[in-house]
């Protein structure tokens, strides 16, 4: 009998190896977790090791397979799975091994799950893995997101002996999404730039989120703040904003065309921050955002912030970055928390548009109703463990 030891990053690569180096018929003596790496027992990493063996007397008689010749196909290749098929799992020091071998096809059927794709299929995972994705389809994450979570939670799933609980494997899908989303920039203003500009389509709630925002600005970091709106379309919002402006004691110009903005700019040279509302319009007509470059100076001083409302369909907000993105985009804005109960699409776009959040908004209320946006704020309030 040829014995032989493989040692994988998990389970899955080992049987890979298994099948390639000693065929279908192998056999698993033992496996176990152990400790690779490092210095001086410092940054070692886990690894699966496994002992399997083969018997090089082959059975007799076996009739040569033919294959037969493939047949065309307009279907995209799909991953290749190891397969556990033919891999007999042997206790040493019980032979009685169904339980083993149920649980090494169960690992199988989920890798395949999630390497074709299937988002709808529960059938195979264990059941706190059942409960994340659960929470997961319920508040609309994106399969491919929602796959990568599957996948990273399986491996950690069987390194700890397939013990953990439901809450534990939710803390692990929470650990995961916000390591996933501090690639992505957070945070309210920093005041490395001067002029805020909020654009966003109309009923989104720009200019009462930009009165919290200068709320902030001027309560609690006591900085000298003025107000400049191009939103001449409504006269509402203007006396909005001006009413804003006269409780909070702010300056406000109205800017009707760039000689207006660039008048209004040297008028609030010596005030720390100058916040920018821009008129409220159907964002599918692009007419809308070359009328903004004829009223704003995009320059290097000016921070854009595109608001978005959680009440949208995940296709109208893509549509709506999609048309703003014509100007230079820095980080969204997420209003009406409030008014829905599914969030995963705020990490469906974070994914697609490599951008942060600034705020996350939940009312009318100013100062209040306003909360500076973290990736462990996204994350919490997808799970339902944070509320504004």
């Amino acid at each position: 009998m040829k014995v032989k030891k493989f040692i994988a990053k998990s389970m899955p690569e080992a049987m890979k190896q298994i099948r390639s180096e000693l065929g279908s018929d192998a056999v698993i003596l033992n496996s176990k977790v152990v400790q690779r790496g490092g210095f001086l027992g410092f940054f070692t990493t886990k690894n699966i090791e496994v002992i399997a063996a083969i018997d090089p007397v082959q059975p007799q008689n076996i009739k040569p397979v033919v294959k037969e010749k493939p047949k065309k196909s307009f279907e995209q290749p799909k991953k290749e799975i190891p397969s556990f098929e033919g891999i007999v799992t042997t206790n040493v020091v019980n032979n009685d091994n169904s339980e083993l071998i149920k649980e090494i096809q169960s690992l199988r059927d989920m890798m395949q799950d999630i390497s074709t794709g299937i988002s709808t299929s529960f059938e195979h995972y264990p059941e706190p893995l059942k409960d994340l994705n659960k929470q997961l389809i319920q508040q609309e994450v994106c399969d491919t997101i929602r796959q990568d979570v599957l996948t990273h939670l399986i491996e950690r799933w069987y390194l700890t002996n397939a013990t953990a609980s439901t809450e534990e494997v939710f803390k692990w899908g929470k650990e995961f999404l916000i390591q996933r989303l501090g690639a992505h920039q957070f945070g309210g203003i920093t005041y490395q730039k001067k002029y805020i500009n909020v654009v966003g389509p109309t009923g989104v709630g720009k200019t009462t989120t930009l009165a919290k925002i200068a709320a902030e600005c001027l309560l609690k970091d006591n900085k000298k703040v003025a107000f400049i709106t191009t939103d001449t379309y409504r006269i509402a919002a203007i006396d909005q904003l001006k009413t804003y402006a006269k409780i909070l004691g702010i300056p406000i110009e109205v800017s009707y065309n760039i000689s207006d903005f660039k008048a209004a700019k040297e008028k609030f040279k010596d005030y720390d921050i100058v916040l920018i509302d821009t008129a409220g319009r159907n964002f599918r007509n692009k007419q809308y955002v070359d009328d903004l470059r004829g009223i704003i100076d995009f320059n290097e001083e000016i921070e854009t912030l595109l608001v978005l409302s959680l009440a949208s369909k995940l296709s109208d907000m893509k549509d709506i970055y999609k048309q703003f993105s014509l100007v230079k985009i820095d980080k969204f804005i997420f209003t009406k928390v409030d008014e829905t109960s599914v969030y995963g699409p705020m990490i469906n776009l974070l994914n697609e548009s490599g951008l942060g959040v600034a705020y996350l908004t939940n009312g009318q209320n100013v100062p209040d109703d306003i909360k500076v946006a973290s990736p462990d704020s996204v994350v919490n309030t997808i799970f339902g463990d944070e509320k504004l």
